[in-house]
């Protein structure tokens, strides 16, 4: 389900690695230190200085910073060919979220001197590293949006169809997103409370539109599922 890039058909389009071209590409990972991770690893953790940044290779990865009550709201989730952590690698600043792998991952390590100067020596992949930039931040912008002008249940039919489009993949019942996420990690996605995420799912459910179990989501309507979250009729695979 995940739409690859007209560059490469090895990565997702909207990565770093699915936006550049293959020189660009292969300069990038073998700039790096390979390495690998289990579940449950944290790569990067807020307030640390940003001293490198991480190339996600294989698997998946949680973005997270902690609240006042002491729980940990989930912002975001990165895929193979994203890169996490270049903000303050960039910027000189401590790291503004945590990440966690939510599998085995592969990932290389580029130090702060080093992507510097791959970026003024590949200025192409510097632009489309911009871009990811913007396009991430369009995303937090418009998810503050969607937090005061939809309902819980509309909220929560946008993050599944995205995710599904994302992380999805086609199975016979329909399409499983290839992220274990909690019911608490939804909550902090939809901006609303764990109790009100339960009773939207359970809505969900009843409707034939989404399946769930122990960390896992089976969209099993999407074309109506996208009709409920008030997007357009469009979708490609």
């Amino acid at each position: 389900m995940a739409r690859t890039s007209p560059v490469t058909d090895r990565w997702p389009a909207e990565t770093l690695l699915g936006r550049i071209n293959r020189t660009d590409e292969r300069a990038l990972i073998h700039l790096g230190s390979p390495r690998t991770a289990s579940a449950g690893t944290r790569l990067l953790r807020h307030g640390e200085p940003g001293t490198h940044v991480i190339l996600l290779l294989g698997g998946f990865v949680k973005i997270t910073v902690g609240t006042a009550d002491g729980r940990e709201a989930l912002l975001a989730v990165r895929v193979p060919g994203d890169v996490v952590g270049e903000m303050a690698a960039l910027n000189n600043r401590t790291r503004s979220a945590t990440v966690t792998t939510c599998g085995p991952c592969r990932y290389t390590v580029v130090r702060q001197h080093q992507l510097r100067e791959y970026l003024q020596q590949h200025p192409d992949a510097f632009l489309h590293l911009t871009a990811m930039m913007a396009d991430r931040l369009e995303w937090a912008n418009r998810r503050r949006v969607e937090f005061t002008a939809y309902p819980v249940q509309v909220r929560l039919a946008r993050i599944l169809c995205e995710m599904a489009g994302t992380y999805g993949r086609r199975v016979p019942d329909g399409v499983e997103i290839g992220v274990s996420l909690t019911q608490p990690e939804l909550a902090t996605l939809c901006g609303a409370s764990e109790a009100t995420v339960q009773r939207a799912l359970r809505e969900l459910r009843a409707g034939n539109l989404v399946a769930t179990g122990y960390r896992r989501t089976l969209v099993r309507d999407l074309p109506s599922l996208r009709v409920l979250a008030d997007l357009d009729a469009a979708w490609s695979d």
